[in-house]
């Protein structure tokens, strides 16, 4: 079986020996796992670590050729994408496009294996938009990242970022919305960071998702694609709650209308809880992912195996559906990849 895994991570070592050399917040150290610390502030509970394996990319896909299936991956970029917005918005524009420039080149490395998504730092909307349109157009990335905060703002429906979300819009990339660390880990203290990262990251990327359907940008956009990362975190379990209070912010339609034009991805450790994602969405909305390397994807498989899905359905989770969502198709003769674009809205 082809399989495309949409919410895997390869790290470049390159940005984070950047963020080695700052003296001051946000930076990084050497760990003693082969990777990275990350900091954004002092005295805190809970900081992202990182080990080897988020930055051997060649090991990642030999891992997965052990998994006795074809599997190409899609590169996002997870909690870290939070730190191109910390920095200042030079710093971040240029560390940026040092990320997006090693993503171009892992898909000219593997083109029809490897895709690519890109870092936009936020604080600046200008900024923002010209490094997509570098990202797209210069570098051929298929996809943007949207951190769940923009530093520890966790206003991402600002109205200075519209102008943003009409150009991916109209550019027709997917939007890979992924909780960081940076809102709810100071309040959810405690227990090794297990409390933060049961329940936090649930959290802020239900509250990031749930911004973007009450300020409008949903409405607005029609067209934009979000994908939200595990399962939708807490949205579809509580859409109900959500219709229930929604009428507060004038929007025409209910909040779970919305929130079903959104995609999500299979990141959940719980077969029950997979389940109901893929009939709150839709089969046609629901795109395979591991998290890897967080996870096992041996795992992955194992629980989605127990929903017993019929042969079509399992096309389109582990497949059909990421190639149509996130407008992938196969690289043009002399190994040029590139991801198909819906025509610019006028």
């Amino acid at each position: 079986m082809r399989i495309i895994d949409s919410h895997f991570h390869w790290w470049p070592r390159s940005v984070s020996e950047r963020l080695c050399k700052r003296k001051t917040y946000p930076r990084a150290e050497v760990n003693g796992r082969g990777g990275y610390t990350y900091l954004r502030q002092d005295n805190v509970d809970y900081v992202l670590s990182s080990w080897a394996e988020w930055f051997d990319l060649d090991r990642q896909l030999a891992h997965m050729d052990g998994l006795g299936h074809q599997v190409d991956v899609v590169c996002s970029i997870g909690p870290f994408s939070v730190f191109f917005s910390d920095l200042p918005k030079e710093e971040g524009r240029d560390a940026a496009i040092q990320w997006n420039e090693e993503m171009a080149g892992a898909q000219g490395k593997y083109p029809g294996r490897v895709w690519a998504s890109a870092a936009v730092p936020l604080i600046d909307t200008k900024i923002a938009i010209e490094v997509l349109d570098d990202a797209v157009n210069r570098l051929g990335l298929m996809g943007v990242n949207l951190p769940g905060s923009i530093g520890s703002d966790a206003r991402i429906d600002a109205e200075r970022l519209q102008p943003f979300y009409a150009r991916v819009e109209q550019l027709g990339l997917p939007v890979f919305l992924h909780p960081t660390d940076a809102v709810f880990a100071d309040m959810l203290t405690g227990y090794d960071g297990s409390l933060h990262l049961s329940l936090g990251r649930v959290i802020e990327v239900s509250v990031a998702a749930m911004r973007l359907v009450l300020s409008g940008t949903m409405e607005r956009h029609p067209n934009l694609k979000i994908v939200m990362s595990h399962t939708g975190g807490a949205l579809p379990y509580q859409s109900g709650r959500m219709d229930k209070n929604t009428p507060r912010a004038k929007l025409p339609k209910p909040a779970s209308t919305y929130l079903k034009r959104m995609y999500t991805d299979t990141v959940s450790p719980h077969a029950a809880g997979l389940k109901f994602a893929i009939e709150y969405y839709g089969i046609d909305h629901v795109v395979y992912g591991t998290d890897y390397p967080c996870w096992d994807p041996a795992t992955a498989l194992a629980l989605l195996n127990e929903l017993g899905l019929s042969k079509e359905d399992q096309d389109k989770l582990f497949y059909g559906n990421a190639r149509r969502i996130l407008g992938l198709r196969d690289p043009a003769p002399g190994g040029v990849q590139q991801a198909v674009r819906e025509p610019a809205l006028i």
